[in-house]
């Protein structure tokens, strides 16, 4: 029999050539090749390719993770993103395309007739990009770990490698239709582990529909029980929320009203999004790829509810009531990555359970010698009976580290509903293409930010296309690099770590775009000043709560003060009312970018409002 090794060998090494190859034959020698495909992409391609660019490492491997652990209030994350998606499809991308220049932050600075304004624009997208990113190659370094068995750190660096090389040689043109083939890779192996264990559990091979039938024989003792059913009553016997329970703890419905609405504008002002929609041939071409987008997007975030609910089934059933010598082979796979952690009480049996007599954690930013030195502790408490050493369970617990990490939930699934070992293998692959995918993106971003906007536009005017395309790939290296770093030394889990740029990108760019389309009264002052307010709160917020050991505040009306991931919505109001209230006592706009907004509020006229 094939091992899962040697099947991720060959999906992950048939996969990275044929990444390779598309970037090699797509190779462009021209900076509008470089920065927007030529705007020669279909419009359904396109559509593909946004998909891919969008469904990241957070929405392939983390948020069904999320969802699995969070229950209903998971659905925050649905909510938010596809919301997001419709309203940058409708408001924002049509008068993009029609403003036709390569960048978020081109729009910025032309619009409000600003130098400053186009940079902080640029120091708002790669802020954001460089927090989104860090997911990203996190994501990566996890599949590598895991399923070809090396450290995370080497992982991120193989993907760092492959990145560099397609995204360097191809520019915007070859990474789009490496997301083409990504998306295919991604969604095909998303859906065959969803449908192989809907028909495991229920015989049905549609796991939406799976996700309200009933069990097959095998998994309810002959009896007719429905698995939510039976997933609610596990929960509720080990000390957990029900899984359909709404609006639980920090979940309130305040929180969730301000992160589904931080994610859904966020989405709305995401740069590398956005800048899609310069890359095909009109405005029509725009809305049909925004069409497009959504029906691929639509087809994973449909599926991905009942695969975090297939999973918290299989995660408590395989665990509780394991001894060492019975636990499953999944677990030993991924107690080596340090996601994953049991620590015994001393009867040598698993509990995986929402009390304080919990045993599964994981490691958290813990480095190998401090999780040992846990280890030891925990040991010495067990040989002592309590009298020396220290429960290492109650320093996990105390670190915020109970549970799994919530990046393992969708990889190790097939692995714990004991799959067929290619199935396995092939999500691994798929992983990297949703990891790949996005980060390509994000680092065309950064470099054209870079080289673009700064170097070309308020550096040098007069570089040539060679000069210009040298420092848009060496751009692309430096950011590589740091980004590697994110991977290696990541904030938190990758969705965590993805709603946080959501909630920047809320703070800074949706305001900022808003007003300079639909506004001819927003001049500079206040756009920038606006610009600079919402993010700077929205940052301050985000470092000092969930890095810096601040309470969150509630402002004397949110119970459970406001989670970091909702603070982008009032980053965003704050931005908005600076930028309003400021506006009657400003420099209006020039003459010029009156003109421009007059143009761009007819996006159905395919001539950009200004030339490239």
């Amino acid at each position: 029999m094939v091992t899962t090794q040697a099947w991720t060998f060959i999906f992950i090494g048939g996969t990275f050539a044929v990444y390779l190859t598309i970037a090699w034959l797509a190779r462009v020698q021209d900076t509008q090749g470089f920065y927007v495909a030529g705007r020669g992409i279909p419009a359904v391609a396109n559509g593909m390719a946004t998909a891919s660019d969008w469904m990241s490492a957070a929405s392939f491997i983390s948020m069904a993770g999320l969802i699995s652990i969070m229950g209903f209030s998971g659905g925050v994350y649905l909510m938010g993103w596809t919301g997001g998606y419709v309203l940058l499809a409708f408001l924002i991308a049509p008068y993009l395309r029609k403003f036709g220049h390569f960048t978020v932050p081109d729009f910025v600075g032309s619009r409000f007739d600003s130098d400053l304004a186009r940079v902080v624009a640029v120091v708002c997208a790669v802020f954001i990009s460089f927090t989104y990113v860090a997911g990203q190659m996190r994501g990566v370094g996890v599949v590598f770990s895991r399923f070809l068995e090396v450290d995370i750190n080497v992982g991120v660096t193989i993907g760092m490698a492959i990145v560099f090389v397609y995204a360097t040689l191809g520019g915007m043109k070859g990474i789009t239709w490496t997301q083409v083939a990504q998306y295919w890779v991604l969604i095909t192996s998303f859906l065959i582990a969803a449908i192989a264990i809907s028909i495991k559990l229920t015989g049905i091979p549609v796991p939406q529909i799976a996700l309200g039938a009933s069990l097959r024989p095998e998994f309810s003792d002959g009896q007719l029980v429905y698995f939510l059913d039976r997933l609610n009553e596990i929960q509720t016997d080990l000390g957990f929320n029900r899984y359909t329970q709404a609006f639980v703890g920090a979940w309130d419905k305040a929180n969730v009203f301000l992160v589904t609405l931080a994610l859904m504008v966020g989405t709305a002002g995401l740069p590398h999004v956005l800048v899609r929609f310069y890359t095909v041939r009109n405005v029509r071409a725009a809305r049909w790829s925004a069409f497009w987008a959504l029906f691929f997007i639509a087809l994973l975030y449909m599926t991905a509810p009942a695969t975090a609910a297939f999973a918290r089934y299989f995660m408590i059933q395989s665990l509780n009531g394991e001894t060492e010598e019975t636990l499953p082979a999944w677990f030993e796979n991924w107690e080596n990555t340090g996601l994953i952690l049991w620590f015994d009480d001393g009867d040598g049996e698993v509990l995986y359970s929402g009390t304080n007599d919990n045993e599964i954690f994981r490691n958290g930013s813990l480095n190998q010698t401090e999780l040992d030195e846990v280890r030891s502790q925990h040991q010495q408490w067990l040989d002592t009976g309590g009298l020396s050493g220290e429960d290492g369970r109650e320093v996990l617990r105390t670190m915020g580290l109970s549970g799994p990490d919530g990046d393992i939930i969708v990889l190790a699934t097939p692995e714990m509903a004991e799959l067929a070992t290619w199935i396995i293998a092939l999500l691994a692959a798929g992983g990297l293409a949703a990891a790949l995918s996005t980060a390509s993106g994000l680092l065309l971003v950064i470099s054209s930010s870079v080289a673009h906007d700064i170097y070309f536009r308020l550096i040098n005017p007069a570089a040539s296309e060679k000069q210009r395309l040298l420092m848009g790939r060496v751009v692309i290296g430096i950011a590589v690099i740091i980004a590697g770093f994110f991977g290696i030394y990541p904030p938190g889990f990758v969705s965590q770590v993805v709603a946080f740029a959501f909630g920047l990108a809320a703070a800074s760019f949706f305001p900022a775009i808003v007003l300079g389309i639909f506004s001819k009264r927003v001049g500079t002052v206040p756009a920038v000043a606006g610009m600079v307010v919402g993010i700077g709160f929205t940052a301050f917020y985000i470092i000092a709560s969930v890095y810096g050991g601040m309470s969150p505040w509630t402002f004397g009306i949110f119970k459970n003060g406001i989670n970091p991931q909702g603070i982008g919505t009032l980053g965003m109001l704050l931005n908005f009312g600076v930028a309003l209230s400021l506006t009657p006592f400003c420099k209006p706009p020039s003459a010029a970018s009156r003109e421009m907004v007059d143009s761009i509020r007819e996006p159905e006229i395919s001539e950009p409002a200004l030339a490239a």
